[in-house]
């Protein structure tokens, strides 16, 4: 009996803890959206008790009180623009000229029959009241252009989500985030793809298979100067289909342009699975709440090997420690860690490369002047003790000492030996 009497107590002084840290935090989330002017505070920390716990109170707090700026409110920006309201941003300024139509309906985030033909931002904001009343949410149906620069990105967002789809609208938003030093995150196609596992969060110099992140990495660099620097949400799969032919209203196939409302947007269909752009959507919320909140995710470098180059870089390794050292026993990774140590180490680029500025189509170079070596030559080539570099570089590298590097190269060792804390990390070495 006396043990019962000390279990339910337990119990009991559990769940009264429970509930005293829960009115807690959720008193701390009210009182972040009261200092808010600019939103409302009824409901608001019930709503985001699972992101409190997730981001914790003070990363959540940022969140709340951040600005982000979606343009394009399609298949990708709809979506994108729903997971940024309901992970509890507090200000959205949502932008886009055109209507809601059937043909949006296979991958618009909240768009029903009674929407079509309302303007998407209008109906964008009225599911969001339903939602998220908190947020503070203002739309613009408009077209983005030189004439309304000012207009949509004044005011400091945190962030700019460009999903236009279409390339001179596009290259002058990237082109004015640039010159404004502002945060933005842009879509690619994700028309004419099935494969949701081939996505990335990438630079722009990095992105590939993509039609119109080429158009607009070209057009970047000729007209504005830019050579990257700006994330991009892409596919590495190839597009499935093509645009399909336009018909007008005899049935017989005309020329698109002589039916463009706005010159310059494509008025032919590019079939859209659904999903795709949902899945878009989805990531560019994920990688501009985590930016917000300031929770540090490394994304998936893009590096094009396939298992036939890490098992090559695998047994280069052992042969050039059977002629240094005498013997291959001191290497200590197989090919899946070879595999770790080049694509999400190194991304494929040598150690001695500084920055990321000779990605893009240099980084698809064969693997033929690379190779691995140890990075401190009196321990074993163990997973963070091994770095890849050029033939070359391997050669003036083993010739040289740690203590060398340290005193000669300060930046670099600094930064090879951060990196491979990260493997020691990783692996709980």
């Amino acid at each position: 009996m006396e043990d019962r009497i000390k279990c339910v107590a337990l119990i009991g002084a559990g769940a009264l803890l429970g509930s005293v840290t829960t009115i807690t935090l959720l008193r701390l989330l009210h009182r972040s959206f009261a200092n808010q002017s600019s939103i409302g505070t009824s409901n608001s920390g019930g709503y985001f008790l699972t992101l409190l716990f997730f981001f914790g109170i003070e990363s959540q707090q940022k969140v709340s009180a951040s600005y982000v700026v979606v343009i394009g409110l399609g298949g990708v920006g709809s979506h994108a623009a729903s997971m940024l309201l309901r992970s509890g941003v507090g200000k959205l300024l949502l932008v886009d000229f055109d209507q809601v139509s059937l043909s949006s309906l296979n991958r618009h985030a909240v768009a029903t029959r009674e929407d079509v033909g309302i303007p998407k931002a209008i109906c964008l904001k009225k599911h969001f009241s339903s939602i998220f009343p908190e947020c503070h949410v203002d739309v613009k149906v408009m077209l983005y252009d030189a004439s309304s620069e000012e207009e949509i990105l004044s005011g400091h967002p945190d962030f700019v989500l460009d999903c236009i789809d279409n390339i001179d609208t596009k290259v002058a938003l990237l082109a004015a985030c640039v010159r404004r030093g502002l945060k933005v995150l842009s879509a690619t196609g994700a028309g004419a793809r099935a494969d949701p596992t081939r996505i990335r969060v990438a630079d722009l110099r990095e992105s590939t298979n993509d039609p119109l992140s080429r158009a607009v990495r070209h057009r970047l660099r000729k007209d504005y100067g830019i050579e990257g620097g700006i994330p991009v949400i892409f596919s590495l799969e190839k597009p499935k289909v093509k645009l399909l032919p336009f018909k007008g209203p005899s049935g017989e196939e005309e020329n698109p342009s002589d039916y463009q409302i706005v010159p310059g947007f494509r008025v032919r269909i590019i079939p859209v699975l659904g999903t795709i752009p949902a899945i878009f959507g989805q990531v560019m919320a994920s990688y501009v709440v985590t930016q917000l909140a300031g929770l540090e995710v490394q994304t998936e470098p893009v590096v094009n090997f396939d298992m036939d180059h890490y098992h090559v870089l695998h047994q280069r390794l052992i042969e050039h420690e059977e002629l240094l050292y005498g013997t291959p026993m001191q290497v200590q990774v197989d090919v899946e860690e070879v595999m770790y140590i080049v694509k999400e180490l190194w991304h494929g680029r040598s150690a001695r490369d500084e920055s990321t500025k000779d990605v893009g189509r240099v980084m698809w170079r064969s693997i033929n002047d690379l190779m691995l070596v140890r990075w401190d030559q009196t321990k074993p080539a163990s997973v963070s003790n091994i770095i890849l570099l050029r033939f070359k570089e391997a050669d003036e590298h083993e010739m040289s000492t740690l203590e060398d590097i340290k005193n000669k190269e300060p930046e670099f060792f600094s930064r090879v030996t951060s990196v491979l804390r990260r493997a020691e990390v990783d692996f709980s070495l």
